[in-house]
């Protein structure tokens, strides 16, 4: 990390990682990289990120091929004018996180990453009771993935969040 004032912890990072919207899937195909964006739901307890994906095609491809991943998430605040121009900016916070992806295949594992999904984006409803809940035959058509984190750093370079 270039600017350590800006490094936030890890309490900071889960938290986080709890509220963003959206993350970035960063895979390669031997020398081409390739980036997904995607919704995602960080599991505390297992330290692994999840997300899903159709269940053909170039994401899962990559992983198969190669399961390093890099994943990023970011918020930006105020673009900041300044009069110098190499002090032109924008306010932001991001994590960033290496390791290791793999497809969940279990269903019972499954149900529970979509289903972490679902109470992230929308916490006030509940299967069974708002919808239908998810059938054997909507499995088989997602993948289901889990990035298991390695490393990871925050950053954020305003004092008040957006």
């Amino acid at each position: 990390m270039h600017r350590t004032e800006h490094a936030c912890d890890d309490n900071w990072i889960r938290s986080f990682l709890a509220q963003a919207v959206t993350g970035h899937v960063a895979t390669r195909w031997d020398e081409q990289p390739f980036i997904t964006p995607v919704l995602f739901w960080y599991d505390t307890q297992a330290h692994e990120i999840y997300f899903h994906t159709n269940v053909t095609g170039r994401l899962q491809a990559n992983c198969q091929r190669h399961p390093e991943v890099c994943f990023e998430t970011f918020r930006a605040g105020e673009l900041l004018p300044a009069d110098i121009a190499l002090e032109f900016s924008i306010q932001y916070e991001s994590v960033v996180v290496f390791g290791e992806i793999r497809q969940i295949d279990q269903p019972d594992q499954m149900h529970a990453a979509l289903y972490g999904l679902i109470e992230k984006y929308f916490p006030a409803v509940q299967p069974g009771v708002d919808y239908r809940p998810i059938t054997d035959q909507e499995l088989k058509r997602t993948a289901v993935f889990a990035i298991a984190v390695e490393s990871w750093s925050g950053k954020r370079n305003w004092s008040e969040s957006v």
